[in-house]
């Protein structure tokens, strides 16, 4: 429920309601990935609820909830939101009206204050159940935003092996992101990942090299001015 809270007021604090969302060809990976998760993820829930598969229902719910939209979209859209995308607010809203209704029948009280709060409605007990939204998982979107995960997720755990305090920007250098196909990712990797671009005079203490779909991404880093020796 907490990280629940906190993604919703994060929505709220960047003015997040509800509005329509952009064409598709406008959108970003992040967008498109998480727009067709939902869909998938509110079938999912659907059909299992028909079936009376009420624990099915709720673990699709709750990883979708907690391990996609609040632990990746959230921060990716906070990168955005640097970057002056301003549609990022209206597909928090729309992700969170529907995730807000689907979550109604196992958290009603949280998730009736959260809603009613966001989209100004008079109750979840009244509000349409979600339907569908015709959008379709963009499988490139999918295996973009799945490679900056892995390659974030390699490089958290190459600088916790390395002894780095979370959160302590790096200088650091990539190469190989075209041949992966994620150049369009560098502004998450680097936010992240919690590095930083090289400056001029720049040497690599350490690398890590992660492998993804399309390819191989090596990440050197300085950590000369990071270790009290």
């Amino acid at each position: 429920a907490t990280k629940l809270f906190n993604a919703t007021k994060f929505a709220l604090m960047n003015g997040a309601s509800p509005a329509p969302l952009p064409d598709a060809c406008e959108l970003t990976d992040a967008d498109r990935w998480i727009l067709g998760r939902l869909e998938e993820v509110r079938a999912e829930a659907d059909a299992a609820l028909e079936a009376y598969e009420f624990s099915r229902a709720c673990e699709a719910l709750y990883h979708f909830a907690w391990d996609e939209f609040c632990d990746w979209y959230v921060e990716l859209a906070k990168v955005q939101l640097s970057q002056g995308v301003m549609h990022t607010t209206a597909v928090l809203a729309a992700v969170l009206d529907a995730l807000l209704k689907l979550l109604h029948p196992v958290m009603p009280f949280v998730t009736e204050t959260l809603w009613t709060t966001l989209t100004g409605g008079e109750s979840l007990g009244i509000a349409d159940w979600p339907a569908p939204s015709g959008f379709a998982l963009d499988s490139v979107a999918a295996r973009r935003v799945a490679d900056m995960q892995k390659l974030v997720t390699e490089v958290r755990r190459f600088r916790s092996d390395q002894g780095l305090a979370d959160r302590q920007r790096v200088p650091a250098r990539l190469s190989g992101l075209d041949v992966a196909d994620v150049q369009s990712q560098l502004p998450a990797v680097t936010a992240l990942a919690w590095l930083t671009e090289p400056a001029d005079g720049f040497t690599a203490s350490a690398s890590v090299e992660v492998r993804l779909s399309e390819g191989t991404v090596v990440v050197e880093l300085d950590t000369s001015g990071t270790v009290d020796v």
